[in-house]
């Protein structure tokens, strides 16, 4: 579901969950669990993250189309440039239209360590992507027809069903750009692509966000752009975070991390820390929130509740 195009009411604050496939086939019953939980709470979409040069949907595909048999949810499919062709996303795109799965994550992805940037394959940038997930749908169901009462033969045909292709900004800056200004540039060419909204990587202060927000609007990007939040719980996740995303130190949470004795308590500094953040943005003029879940449901539910954004749960 594109946040674009289904507005929530005034009243609600619009959320969304990312997940992972299943590592093994015995944490499968754990994350169906997991989704139906988080579905529950009527997010407008789940999104599920994909490993890089893959010739099939795999296990992304199996935990897609639970999501969509089994709850009310749009399913969101994540898709990157890295190791494929032209032909095999392609491929790739028509496998996920063809299980109904109309959303999409378009990713430029990085090289696995030890591999050059030649290993990106055809695909050389995230709105190439964008482009092609439009072309094949496009070109897949380009219209509908639909039986005329009354009029054997007559059909009635209309435009075939648009995908939402949401984009990945960077607020901070991603760790190869060049210069201040590349990331609004890339997410104006990503709107120019197609691409319906956007999702930023995690951020630890709402002025990371906001003043991002404003610069882009100031370049004449009009997607929305959705906070991208997740709750770091131990000092553990913060530094592969940190080593992910070329994020600064958020010197204040390391310490209150370091310092917390118990794994119960660090939890409840990682739900704290990320729930202000969500209150904060959304005052800001967020038009939602997209909370990484880390197939648990518990941890980002707490931080919506204590967020205002769902009502309190009960413990």
């Amino acid at each position: 579901m594109s946040i674009e195009t289904h507005p929530a009411p005034e009243s609600r604050v619009p959320f969304s969950f990312e997940l992972y496939p299943p590592r093994s086939a015995s944490s499968e019953a754990a994350l169906h669990d997991t989704v139906r939980h988080l579905a529950a709470t009527g997010p407008d979409f789940l999104s599920v993250t994909y490993g890089a040069g893959g010739s099939s949907g795999g296990r992304s595909l199996d935990v897609l189309r639970f999501i969509r048999e089994h709850t009310g949810v749009e399913p969101l499919a994540h898709l990157t440039c890295v190791g494929n062709t032209y032909a095999g996303a392609a491929t790739l795109i028509r496998e996920f239209l063809d299980a109904g799965i109309l959303s999409f994550l378009a990713l430029r992805g990085d090289p696995p360590a030890g591999e050059s940037e030649a290993f990106l394959g055809d695909l050389e940038s995230s709105a190439q992507l964008v482009q092609l997930i439009g072309r094949v749908q496009a070109e897949r169901a380009p219209y509908e027809e639909t039986p005329v009462p009354g009029l054997p033969g007559a059909a009635r045909v209309t435009p075939g069903k648009k995908v939402n292709i949401a984009v990945a900004a960077f607020p901070k800056g991603h760790p190869r750009a060049t210069h201040r200004t590349q990331d609004v540039e890339a997410l104006l060419a990503k709107q120019a692509a197609g691409a319906t909204f956007a999702i930023t990587q995690l951020f630890f202060h709402p002025d990371d966000y906001l003043a991002f927000v404003e610069r882009a609007r100031i370049a004449g990007v009009t997607i929305p752009i959705v906070p991208g939040i997740m709750p770091i719980t131990s000092p553990a996740r913060l530094t592969r975070v940190l080593e992910l995303t070329g994020e600064d130190l958020p010197s204040e949470l390391a310490i209150a991390l370091d310092v917390e004795p118990t794994s119960e308590g660090r939890r409840e500094i990682g739900i704290a820390w990320a729930a202000r953040l969500t209150r904060d943005v959304v005052e800001g003029g967020a038009p939602g929130v997209h909370l990484y879940a880390f197939n648990q449901h518990e941890t980002v539910l707490r931080v919506l509740a204590e967020a205002g954004v769902l009502p309190a749960l009960r413990h």
